[in-house]
């Protein structure tokens, strides 16, 4: 990936309080002259999805709207070309695409530049650390209901499973993580995991002790309002699934 700011792009020392400041002249020749090396080389995220290269996919989702709610494995099979490349790069630095990023150096001005907008976290995904990848997969699978939506590694160490909106990644660990029995005792939770409705909390809990699932604590109402229930994987990851006491 590549990665720049308006500093890069533009040529310019971090410490420019220290130097002579350039013409807006130099300075709009530097960009032009930066902005035709990138339309005319293959960007590092470019070549990552070429070659299946699994961390490009989340960025690629985060900064591309029409990515937004497509799976790791189906974005790395999409058509990802220069243009696409391009749009990341342009995105990633602020702007709604690669003409307005161009447009942007090209009405530069020896003027402050405005604030960079906070940026926004869309999303956020649990790590869990297991014994077997494919032992945990089959559990997530066959009991609660996700799908594989990628194993990387041979043998495996790391994949994810994927169910609606919710993402668990799974990491292969060969010795404790934790001390003795201290997630049970003091019920730490490897993630939580939200539905809408109180029939859906309701529902999701019956399914679940159906298939012969492990709880850590059943189904009840908590005193903030919410109803609530942990399941216990075969590592035991302890997952919080919440809902509304009522609609």
């Amino acid at each position: 990936m590549i990665r720049m700011d308006w500093v890069t792009l533009l040529g310019l020392s971090p410490n420019r309080s220290r130097r002579k400041t350039p013409s807006y002249s130099s300075r709009r020749a530097a960009a032009t002259k930066r902005l035709k090396y990138l339309a005319g080389s293959e960007p590092e995220n470019e070549r990552w999805h070429r070659e299946r290269y699994y961390p490009v996919a989340a960025q690629i989702r985060a900064a591309l709207p029409r990515f937004r709610h497509v799976g790791d494995v189906q974005i790395l099979e999409s058509s990802f070309r220069l243009a696409d490349a391009q749009e990341l790069v342009a995105r990633q630095m602020g702007f709604d695409g690669w003409q307005a990023l161009k447009s942007g150096a090209d009405a530069m001005t020896d003027e402050p530049r405005p604030t960079t907008p906070r940026p926004i976290l869309i999303s956020i995904e649990a790590q869990l650390f297991v014994a077997n990848i494919k032992s945990s997969c089959d559990f997530y699978t066959n009991k609660l209901g996700f799908a594989v939506e990628f194993i990387y590694g041979d043998p495996p160490y790391y994949g994810q499973v994927v169910r609606d909106n919710a993402r668990l990644n799974l990491r292969l660990v060969f010795e404790p993580v934790f001390v003795a029995d201290v997630r049970k005792r003091e019920h730490l939770l490897s993630a939580s995991i939200t539905v809408a409705t109180a029939n859906e909390i309701k529902q999701l809990f019956l399914s679940y002790q159906a298939a012969g699932v492990s709880f850590h604590q059943v189904l009840k109402k908590e005193p903030w309002g919410a109803r609530t229930f942990i399941v216990s994987d075969p590592d035991e990851n302890l997952i919080l699934f919440a809902g509304p006491a009522a609609d």
